[in-house]
């Protein structure tokens, strides 16, 4: 029987097209869906000799339900996915997404074109989520936190950069490539997943309502009663949650911005003249020192510390041996995971500092830091140790530091160690031979930053003797022969076994140095910048990282008596704990006189 069709173009039967028009029905009333008469031959893709659908019924028809029933999983994966890889757990894809109800009861309702729209829009969006949630994912597993999406896009040059320096120029493209396809790719399947869902529903509109229908009274009911599945509530809200908790991030962050620039204006110390500052340390020799990632973790988990917790120890006792003392205790750093300059300036401006807005903030601001009230006295000679530093510096100029030594001007002839451009060994006996060692002048206030124990802990320098480390090349066979990082990593295990080798030897590379090299003027004050990635100290550790001062001189420890700060290099766990941000107004109090009245407290 003839067709009356206004287009010679019949609709195809895999469920993948709009329902026929009225004008595309045949004369007995039914489309071919609904049993009416195939087309003629040439007519459409499924006639006899139509193309392969019609050659081969049955794969198409398998084809199509296929096609149809993943991208039903590749949509419901995207609105279930957690922002966490702890929440990849079976009980947490057993769930009802109540955006998902939402959104087929809007195609339902929605004509063909704006159904189409809908469908393509809600598509890309779901990509993007996706993308979100991975992003989650990913900043939790390194920084113990969320991604944000107003302040985080800088580190995404600074994650290129640890790639370079870890994996090599070829390494880092790769993954950069890889990343990009992931993301257009995510984009691409989830609307095309969303649109083909969208044509599903529209062809069997009786049976999707229905559908629907009985799966919103679901979600109301397991809502109500509080249904769990492995401890996850069978309703979901994942993608209305996320979208949310997005939204009061972006407002927290603008209010944040203006809030901190506020906090950042006011300075106790801003207007104390220079001879008044610092006046308990004149003619000592003060080390400010930063080892990667030493945190609470390293001295307290069983499975890390016995090694850690030897090495300070020992050096307590060595130390006491050369006739110096320590008080240690704890400091909450803003940061975990990674993230150091956040810690640094922290720790060195007296400002909670924890995002890049605040950073950026504070690092173009005149607030004094605390290496820069040495410089402020003229009293000191100001240097900086950096070798993870590896090109332009602008932010140095906040430090206040007269000189600043980075991977380039080290003289460093030996190879990398991982990220890590040099052995802490290296960085001490440079330091050593360009400053500290030098006779005359004025007594020296320095910043190091040692970096052997930086993420990925493989491989590992050694201690030689200081008369070996020369200029590096010593270390050409230790680094061949020391382990690769990538076997490190597929064991959970060797990765905290390893880490707390690279704290252990941070530690002695730095104890072996005041025990050779320091005096009667040394004065040091040591830190972990952050706890290590969450893959070494678990979910929900805390973020606070041990710190010591080291004096020979008795009157020095004296003046911080009121802190409460234990005996010995190791803190107790009654030791007290501070803010990072505390460190710099109680210590240019402790060792000068009080500031004015108070500026408000910082934000944080």
């Amino acid at each position: 029987m003839p067709y009356l069709t206004r287009s010679p173009q019949l609709p195809e039967t895999d469920g993948a097209t709009e329902p026929p028009d009225r004008a595309t029905e045949t004369v007995a009333g039914r489309t071919p869906e609904e049993g009416g008469a195939e087309p003629p031959e040439g007519r459409g893709g499924d006639g006899a000799g139509g193309g392969r659908r019609g050659r081969y019924p049955v794969a198409a028809r398998v084809l199509a339900r296929t096609t149809t029933v993943l991208s039903a999983v590749l949509v419901l994966f995207a609105l279930l996915l957690p922002d966490q890889l702890s929440g990849l757990t079976p009980g947490r894809f057993a769930r009802i997404p109540v955006e998902g109800i939402a959104g087929a009861a809007l195609l339902l309702l929605l004509p063909p074109r704006a159904r189409r729209v809908a469908a393509v829009l809600a598509g890309v969006a779901l990509g993007l989520l996706t993308v979100l949630n991975l992003l989650d994912m990913g900043f939790y597993s390194v920084l113990a936190r969320p991604f944000d999406p107003v302040l985080d896009w800088g580190l995404f040059g600074d994650a290129e950069s640890f790639l370079r320096d870890s994996a090599g120029e070829a390494g880092a493209i790769g993954a950069v490539v890889g990343v990009v396809v992931l993301v257009l790719a995510l984009l691409v399947l989830m609307t095309l997943a969303v649109v083909r869902l969208s044509h599903v529903i529209a062809r069997h509109g009786a049976a999707a309502t229905g559908t629907t229908l009985l799966l919103g009274t679901s979600w109301v009911v397991v809502t109500a009663l509080g249904v769990q599945v492995a401890g996850v509530p069978v309703a979901s809200r994942n993608v209305a949650e996320l979208v949310g908790n997005r939204v009061q991030q972006v407002r927290a962050d603008l209010k944040d911005e203006r809030e901190f620039a506020e906090a950042a204006a006011g300075d106790a110390f801003r207007d104390t003249p220079p001879g008044r500052l610092l006046t308990g340390l004149r003619g000592k020799d003060v080390i400010f020192t930063f080892i990667e990632s030493y945190g609470r973790s390293a001295v307290e988990d069983p499975r890390i510390a016995p090694e850690v917790d030897g090495a300070l120890a020992d050096g307590t006792r060595r130390l006491r041996r050369a006739g110096f003392s320590a008080r240690s205790a704890w400091l909450t750093s803003p940061t975990a995971g990674g993230g150091s300059w956040l810690a640094h300036s922290t720790f060195m401006s007296g400002l909670w500092i924890s995002n890049q807005q605040r950073y950026r903030t504070v690092t173009s601001s005149d607030r004094l830091s605390l290496t820069g009230a040495f410089r402020r006295t003229g009293a000191w000679r100001t240097v900086g140790i950096m070798p993870g530093v590896t090109r332009s510096w602008p932010e140095g100029t906040f430090y206040g530091l007269d000189h600043v030594y980075d991977s380039r001007n080290l003289g460093y002839r030996g190879p990398k160690f991982s990220w890590s451009t040099m052995p802490d060994q290296y960085s001490l006996s440079a330091f050593e031979r360009l400053q500290h060692g030098r006779p005359g002048g004025k007594p020296l206030m320095s910043e190091i930053i040692l970096t052997s124990s930086h993420n990925p802990w493989a491989p590992l320098p050694k201690m030689i003797g200081w008369n070996e480390v020369g200029d590096g090349s010593v270390y050409d066979a230790i680094e061949k022969a020391g382990k690769n990082p990538t076997e490190v990593w597929r064991d959970p295990a060797q990765v905290r076994t390893e880490y707390g080798r690279a704290i252990h030897y941070s530690l002695r590379s730095l104890i072996s140095y005041v025990e050779k090299y320091g005096n009667k003027n040394t004065v040091l004050v040591f830190l972990g910048d952050h706890q290590p990635v969450p893959a070494v100290t678990g979910e929900n550790a805390s973020r606070d990282v041990p710190v010591a001062i080291v004096a020979h001189d008795p009157a020095v420890l004296e003046r911080i008596s009121g802190w409460g700060w234990q005996t010995g290099l190791k803190p107790g766990p009654k030791a007290p704990v501070w803010h990072m941000d505390a460190f710099r107004n109680r210590f240019l109090t402790s060792y000068g006189p009080h500031p004015g009245p108070a500026a408000s407290a910082p934000t944080r």
